[in-house]
Parts: C-alpha cells; sequence; structure tokens
C-alpha cells in the first residue's frame, strides 16, 4: 500500500493540465481519498511505471508528488475519523 500526495502548482493554464493529468494518473492505479491523496495497491512494477509516469507529468520546479509506503500490513497502520469510509484495497469496488 502506498499512499501518495501531490501539489501542483495551479497558478497557470499549464499548471491546470498538469494537476488533472497526474490525478488521471493515480486513478489508474488506486483510490482517491481525498483531493490529492491517493491509496494505492501496487506490485513493484507498477510502482516503477506510476513513478515514471508522474515524472514525465510534473513541473520538477513547481510541484511535488510523495509517496509513503505503508507496506503489506497497511490495514492495522490506517485509522480514518469523520465522513469517508474506510476503503477495503483488496476486495470487490463496484463503481
Amino acid at each position: 500500500m502506498i499512499l501518495l500526495t501531490y501539489d501542483v502548482n495551479t497558478s497557470s493554464e499549464s499548471g491546470a493540465r498538469r494537476l488533472r493529468n497526474v490525478a488521471k494518473a493515480c486513478e489508474a492505479y488506486g483510490v482517491r481519498v481525498q483531493k490529492s491523496v491517493f491509496e494505492l495497491v501496487l506490485d513493484p512494477a507498477q510502482l516503477v511505471t506510476l513513478k515514471g509516469r508522474l515524472s514525465d507529468i510534473i513541473d520538477h520546479s513547481q510541484d511535488s508528488v510523495r509517496l509513503y509506503n505503508l507496506g503489506a500490513n497497511y490495514k492495522r497502520r490506517i485509522e480514518v475519523l469523520g465522513q469517508k469510509p474506510k476503503i477495503d484495497q483488496e476486495g470487490v469496488l463496484i463503481l
């Protein structure tokens, strides 16, 4: 389980486009849990692919992407308070 967060400078039209592209790339691999936060269950190859894709999208002088590896025992490391329910990443997701 990887917790991915991003901050994209959207003060320009190109920044807004980068923001959409980062979100789209992350949606292909996991579940959005907050506006700029995704929970991703990835194998090592998928992680390398996603990092390369994100690196190609962002402006390294203005944007940032942070990845936190929660490991295989992530379920006991996630605690949710408030409105969003905990999502079982390994279960069936019906959208």
